[in-house]
């Protein structure tokens, strides 16, 4: 399903500092890794890579790695030849072939088997096709691959279920797609453009959403998040009869959502303010206090983001001085970032301006 265009993904804090690292990217023939969860645009971002890039005029050419049986994976993927197996009447160029001076985005690559993950490695390695039912490499292509996964590699990869030689391989640049739950601000200008996408459907007369039934929209925590929209919009629009969507005729799923109203209690003190004070007032290096806990899973992923925003409040939103204040050299500053990048722990600077 075709997701909204990429202008228009949103400008919120988290998105705007997306759209600044795809920018600065796109113009490398780097691989790509973008990962977030299921419907949260990261085919849009995989095509705006690919729209920026030299190779826009050149053909982008999706392929999703989830959807297909291993055997039939490998034919879409490297093509076959005639009579290689039932149903092979024909020789067929792969879709990395299609995708010769292009891009190939790889979507869900973490639901693809070790198989398939070895003769993509080495498809890495060499850009050598091999179509099924050959024995010989028949010809070679440039291809830039862009992948995708709304699962964690990593632990994948702990337990025995993805290459790590692959994901090294894949996880040059390093994109995190936010899920919608966390730019709730983007959701007033989503139902704008897809109003504007689907009015006229089945002759529908919606023009508009009523301020609470906009109010409903946004304070929902959309598990399926664009795509879920997307689909709520268009199920209004079918079945609407008003030109202003009220709060009775959205889904009620919607409706009883509510933002609960809690106590106000004394605030516990967090792993986050342990490891600050470490850091900050007791003068610890963050590769000492932090670092090796983290890789020995003493703290989460959650304890080192709660720490850098600690650290950017502190900073306001300059990660150099964050890198400074969690007393780093400043050679590390590289380092510091492509850590938080690698494990998911950056946190939009932005909020904190």
């Amino acid at each position: 399903m075709q997701l909204i265009t990429p202008e228009f993904i949103g400008n919120s804090p988290a998105v705007l500092e997306l759209k600044e690292e795809i920018a600065r990217v796109a113009s490398s023939d780097a691989k790509v890794l973008i990962v977030g969860e299921s419907g949260a645009g990261k085919e849009v971002v995989a095509r705006t890579v690919h729209a920026l890039s030299r190779r826009a005029d050149r053909p982008f050419v999706p392929v999703n790695s989830a959807g297909l049986p291993e055997t039939l994976l490998e034919s879409e993927l490297f093509g076959h030849i005639k009579g290689s197996f039932t149903g092979a009447y024909r020789d067929k160029p792969g879709k990395l072939e299609l995708a010769d001076t292009g891009t190939v985005f790889l979507d869900e690559i973490g639901d693809m088997t070790l198989r398939m993950q070895g003769i993509l490695l080495r498809f890495l390695e060499t850009g050598e096709l091999q179509r099924v039912g050959t024995d010989r490499v028949e010809t070679s292509v440039n291809v830039r691959v862009v992948s995708a996964t709304n699962r964690n590699l990593e632990d994948l990869i702990a337990k025995g279920l993805f290459r790590e030689d692959l994901f090294y391989r894949l996880n040059v640049v390093h994109l995190t797609v936010p899920p919608l739950r966390e730019r709730k601000g983007d959701v007033p200008l989503l139902v704008e453009q897809f109003l504007k996408r689907f009015v006229g459907l089945n002759g529908n007369t919606v023009r508009g959403v009523s301020p609470e039934a906009m109010q409903a929209l946004t304070n929902y925590d959309w598990p399926g998040n664009i795509r879920q929209l997307q689909n709520v919009i268009q199920r209004i629009l079918v079945t609407g009869h008003t030109e202003v969507v009220g709060l009775d005729e959205l889904p009620s799923e919607l409706r009883t959502a509510r933002v609960a109203t809690r106590p106000v209690k004394e605030r516990r003190r967090t792993v986050a303010d342990e490891l600050y004070t470490r850091v900050v007032e007791q003068r610890e290096s963050f590769w000492t206090a932090v670092y090796p806990r983290y890789m020995n899973r003493e703290i989460t992923k959650v304890d080192v983001r709660n720490l850098v925003g600690k650290g950017l409040d502190e900073a306001r939103g300059n990660y150099k001085i964050v890198a400074r204040l969690f007393n780093m050299e400043s050679r590390d500053y590289k380092k510091f970032l492509n850590f938080l990048r690698k494990h998911e722990c950056q946190v939009p600077f932005r909020d904190y301006r």
